[in-house]
Order: C-alpha cells, then structure tokens, then sequence
C-alpha cells in the first residue's frame, strides 16, 4: 500500500479524541512511508493530518475544486496540490492516486466521499479497501444503520465485508493492507 486517501473535517469536532488520533494516523502514515491523500485544507483536522505527516518527513497530496481554492486556506506545504475544475474529477482523481480509503469524524462531505468509494468498490468500479477510524464511537451510529440497511433486504453486501473498523490507526491500516490485492 503506497497511498491513501482520507477523508476527514475540516473542523476540530467538540473532542480533543479527534484531533489526537488524527495526528497519529498522520505519524502512522509517514512512518510507513504511506502518501496521505487529502482534500488539501488547512483548517481543522485536515490541517493535523497534514502537519503530522509532513512533520515526520512523509508526503501529503492534495486535491481540490478551484472554487473552493479561490474561497478556502490551502496548505501550502504540501508535496503537491492538485486543482480539478468539479468534484467529480475531484473524486476522480483521489481514487485514481490512492490505493484504499478511509474516514475520521467529519460531516456530510465526509460521509458523500466515503460512500461514493464504497458504493464503487461495491459496483465493481474498483477493489480498494475502505475503513473506519472509529475515534470516540463516532461512525456507531452509521455502523448501525448500515445493519439495519442489511437487515431489511437493502444491502446485499455485509457490512463487515465493506467497511474494515477500527479504534486506532495502525491497526486500520494493518486491515487495510492485508485487502489489498497482491500485484507483485
């Protein structure tokens, strides 16, 4: 596993919990020698992400929307800063440079990259992995409704099956790995 792409806020959240596990997936990454892929912000987590695998001497991509460019902070040391014109080449772009996903604590646009992954590794479109870091029992409620989903007949993929979860960020990306398919 070269590279991965989180998806993750763009704000702190109300739990220093949060902020903590993002800066160790961040050493994780770098120390592993993993690209971090990102939406390439400097405000909130996406901004400890960055810095804690930059401050290990790892490698950061980012990939934004030029209307967000023009209206949002970017951070300015990234390894490289991809600029796509919509947030579908947007999404694009980030599964064509990563080689599994995963998500921390964030909001809606959080969640609409993480399904969109999963809906397409589902589909076929590609075999990447996708995780979870569940930090402070955040994705419980999702985990529960995807269950649910399997429960009354609307997924036909165990949820398990989709969506590797995990308290911490070295074993998530242990689980991660191992689903990558062998190339070599």
């Amino acid at each position: 596993m070269k590279s991965v792409c989180v998806f993750l806020g763009s704000s702190d959240g109300n739990h220093p919990a949060y902020a903590r596990a993002t800066a160790e997936l961040g050493r994780e990454l770098a120390q592993r020698r993993i690209t971090c892929v990102y939406g390439g912000s400097r405000t909130g987590l996406m901004k400890i992400l960055a810095d804690s695998v930059l401050g290990e001497g790892g490698e950061v991509v980012g990939v934004t929307v030029q209307l967000l460019k023009d209206k949002e902070e970017f951070h300015r040391g990234l390894t490289r800063l991809h600029v796509v014109s919509t947030m579908h080449e947007r999404k694009n772009l980030m599964i064509e440079l990563s080689d599994a996903f995963l998500a921390l604590p964030g909001g809606i646009g959080t969640l609409d990259e993480l399904f969109e992954v999963c809906t397409l590794s589902q589909l076929g479109f590609h075999a990447k992995p996708c995780g979870l870091l569940n930090v402070n029992g955040f994705f419980e409620p999702l985990r529960a409704m995807l269950v649910t989903a399997e429960r009354e007949g609307f997924m036909k993929r165990p949820m398990h099956d989709a969506l590797d979860v995990a308290l911490d960020p070295a074993g998530l990306l242990d689980m991660l790995q191992r689903r990558i398919p062998s190339l070599t």
